[in-house]
Order: C-alpha cells, then structure tokens, then sequence
C-alpha cells in the first residue's frame, strides 16, 4: 500500500505543479490525530451525545445549560488538540507557493495554528464565544465554566461562535468558498466524506470548472482523479514532500 501511495503522490504532486492553484477541503478527519474525535462513527461525539437534544439551535435557546455540558468537554479537547502532521503540511504546501485556501467543515481552529493563512471556517471556531444579547465575541480559553451557561457582562447568554444544526452557513464563507472552487485548478479533499452540503459541491464545482481532485482517506469517498488512501497525518507530509522535491 505505501510502494502504491509513494507512486500516487508523485503523480498527485505532479497535478499540484502543473496547477496555478491548488485549494484543500478538509473535515473531521484531518483533526482525528489531534486528539478530537469526529462526531460520527464508532466513538464519535454523537454516540455519547444525540445531536438532536444537544447540537440543534433549538436546544440550545431551550436549555442552554443543558447543552454546555457537551459544549464544556468538547472545549476541553479542542484546547489540548494541537497541530498534526497533516495541518503541517497544508501549512507547507501555503508556504510553498501552492496552496491558496482551506476550506474546512471543523471548528478546532488547528489550520491557522499550523500557520495557514487563508482558512475558510464553513462552520465557524469553537475558539471563542458569542453573546447572543449584545453580540460581543470573547475567546474560550478564557471561560470560567463553573457556572453553566457562562453568561456576558450584559447577562446575556455565551454560545460557541460555531454553526449548530438549523443555523444558516454564514453567507461569506459560502461566496468565498464557491469564488475559490470555481477559479481553482486543483482540489485536495482531506479526512471528509463531502456528502453533507455545503462542503458537498465545492468538488463538483471546481470540476466543473475544470479542476483536478485529489482525494486523501482512509476509504473512497468521490470519484477523485486520484486516491490515496490512509490517514491524512500519513499522507499529507508525503505528498508535500514530494512537491517540494519535485520543485527543488
């Protein structure tokens, strides 16, 4: 598998060179090596926690104390999390000269820690909170949450600044993502299935577009120009190694 991995990478690093621009779509599996577990499948959040009494909006504005008692231990992982191989890489490839955009479906914040500059957050960072009376935004890690919910200095109630389920994708990201997919030469998709939308059609608008895609995970997922399969914090510094190489 790797002899064949080792292969693909040269012919994918070979698309990223040709490219003038190379764009990366990443999801829950790009952070698993982090420590954050993703919230579907075997060990996923969402086996500890039912989405629809603890990850809907509605829940939320109906007990909001109820909610941060997922939102606190989540917090908790999110802040010991650090940077893998893999976010390292995409930061390589940035610094390269390669890699133009991310967009990511994760809220962990991890891309602009590794060094990326250019991060598109289609379901915002759970990094810092947002009142939902006043609007002011403050960072997570400085919460004190023995008291639930955490509250602002006007009373009002503290959410994550993330998107929960039955809010709207903020509207930039969408115009940003689409803009950025459809002037792409290439696409990495890492560690996301893409079947949930938006995230869903920036592949197949950068094809259409006349994009190449590359596709990194532990199973299939698009019909990608090319596959290789395996974790991302495996893959990603080979291929980045080899465009460096390559380029040299």
């Amino acid at each position: 598998m790797m002899d064949r991995n080792m292969l693909l990478s040269s012919a994918a690093a070979e698309i990223v060179l040709a490219g003038k621009k190379t764009i990366a779509l990443t999801g829950a599996g790009i952070s698993v090596a982090s420590g954050i577990p993703a919230f579907r499948g075997m060990g996923g959040l969402w086996e500890k926690y039912d989405p629809e009494e603890y990850a809907t909006i509605e829940a939320f504005h109906k007990d909001p104390a109820k909610v941060w008692q997922m939102l606190k231990e989540f917090k908790e992982v999110i802040e010991k999390a650090r940077p893998n191989p893999a976010h390292l890489a995409l930061a390589k490839l940035e610094q390269l000269g390669y890699l133009r955009a991310i967009i990511t479906q994760n809220v962990d914040g991890l891309h602009q820690e590794a060094g990326n500059t250019n991060v598109i957050e289609f379901h915002g960072n759970n990094r810092q909170v947002v009142c939902l009376k006043c609007g002011s935004k403050y960072p997570s890690k400085n919460l004190v949450l023995e008291k639930l919910p955490p509250s602002c200095a006007c009373g009002g109630v503290l959410k994550p600044d993330a998107v929960f389920f039955g809010e709207p994708i903020p509207w930039e990201a969408l115009s940003r993502s689409h803009s950025e997919a459809q002037s792409c030469h290439v696409v990495l998709v890492i560690g996301t299935s893409a079947v949930v939308e938006p995230a869903a059609s920036i592949p197949y608008i950068a094809r259409r577009a006349g994009a190449k895609i590359i596709e990194v995970n532990p199973e299939r997922a698009l019909s990608a120009d090319i596959f290789l399969r395996g974790p991302a914090e495996e893959i990603m510094p080979m291929l980045v190694e080899e465009v460096a190489r390559i380029s040299a």
